[in-house]
């Protein structure tokens, strides 16, 4: 474990002071107070943090020279070192809890996610399994009060989803969700399937940070859109109208098409949306690279070729196969509330990986 000194402690809590003073103030403007603020919510927890670390170790300090002094009472001395004994106790934990908080945060942590889902190999059932994927994520998105909305879909003739976008909003969104990038296989009796047998099928999952409009500046030069009719499974018209967009961006060769919408005007900002969150994921990943060291994270690869998750419906079990974590608990997971289980894991295990790596260093 990384020793935090107590010169940082310190330095920590003064600068919550300061930006406490500063707040206070009554002449500054909207948009300093604003910054303020933002600055201040995100130095609380660690100064709390770094608050009971520094109370632990001051009363440890304490206790300490009572056991030492031979004219305290024995009685005194006795209470002082179990006392003692248990502060050592909770110690590390408390240090262990500072030091995830001073961890390198991903600028893109408190961002809205782009979540795209695709069936992969499987046909029919690798459809249906890709929309009891969405659904999952949505029911998920629900529980922790998160706002949901499809973006777009194309649907399977028998259910479920050929491929689905949607845009999740709310607190922290890409932090909790960044994990869930890669393929997730299943493992179950199709219906259609007769003879009871077991089939194997799977979906491709991909979390971007949403982007803004600040992000990623395109010029209209780099883009050809083209609009045409609608149509649905089976080829059917949807509308009349020519309300389909297709934006290639030429220097990337990235293809957004969206025909979700009847206005044309809509489905343009959606598919502008979709296109700018891929391009701020193409640049964030040019940037990892660069960044990039001899050790791998275990957790945060984001290879989305990589076959993170099984979920098997005879024996009623998920597996994440990254952190080697088995759940029996297949039903709950795909209902939303499970999911929050492993997502905690996985965020446990990289952050257990990224203070083993400052402790290397």
């Amino acid at each position: 474990m990384t020793q935090i000194s107590s010169e940082r402690i310190a330095s920590i809590e003064a600068r919550k002071q300061e930006l406490s003073e500063a707040m206070a103030r009554g002449d500054l403007p909207p948009d300093e107070f604003v910054r303020l603020s933002k600055d201040y919510a995100a130095i609380e927890p660690v100064a709390a943090a770094a608050r009971e670390v520094r109370r632990l170790r001051a009363e440890l300090q304490v206790l300490n020279g009572l056991v030492a002094d031979p004219s305290a009472e024995t009685e005194l001395r006795e209470m002082a070192a179990a006392e003692a004994e248990d502060i050592r106790g909770k110690l590390p934990e408390a240090e262990r809890a500072l030091a995830v908080h001073l961890l390198p945060r991903d600028a893109a942590d408190e961002r809205p996610a782009m979540l795209e889902v695709r069936a992969g190999t499987g046909g029919d059932e690798a459809a249906l399994f890709a929309g009891d994927l969405l659904r999952m994520y949505q029911r998920f998105a629900e529980t922790q009060g998160w706002r949901f909305e499809l973006i777009s879909a194309s649907a399977s003739e028998i259910g479920g989803f050929k491929e689905a976008v949607a845009s999740i909003s709310g607190s922290g969104v890409f932090a909790r969700l960044k994990f869930e990038s890669g393929v997730h296989r299943v493992q179950r009796v199709p219906a259609t399937e007769s003879g009871g047998r077991i089939h194997t099928s799977a979906a491709t999952v991909a979390v971007l940070p949403e982007a803004e409009d600040v992000d990623v500046q395109i010029d209209d030069k780099d883009l050809r859109i083209d609009v045409y009719r609608s149509s649905g499974p089976g080829g059917q018209s949807v509308n009349t109208t020519d309300s389909a967009v297709r934006i290639t961006h030429l220097p990337s060769g990235l293809v957004v098409i969206q025909q979700d919408e009847k206005s044309q005007h809509k489905n343009k900002a959606k598919a502008l949306k979709v296109l700018r969150t891929r391009l701020f994921e193409l640049e964030r990943e040019r940037l990892a690279s660069e960044r990039a060291g001899a050790r791998k994270s275990m957790v945060g690869s984001g290879d989305r070729s990589e076959r993170i998750r099984t979920y098997n419906f005879p024996q009623g079990r998920v597996t994440d196969h990254r952190i080697n974590l088995t759940l029996h608990k297949l039903e709950e997971v795909l209902e939303g509330p499970g999911l929050g289980q492993l997502l905690e894991a996985l965020i446990a295990e990289d952050e257990a990986e990224r203070l083993a790596g400052l402790d290397e260093g």
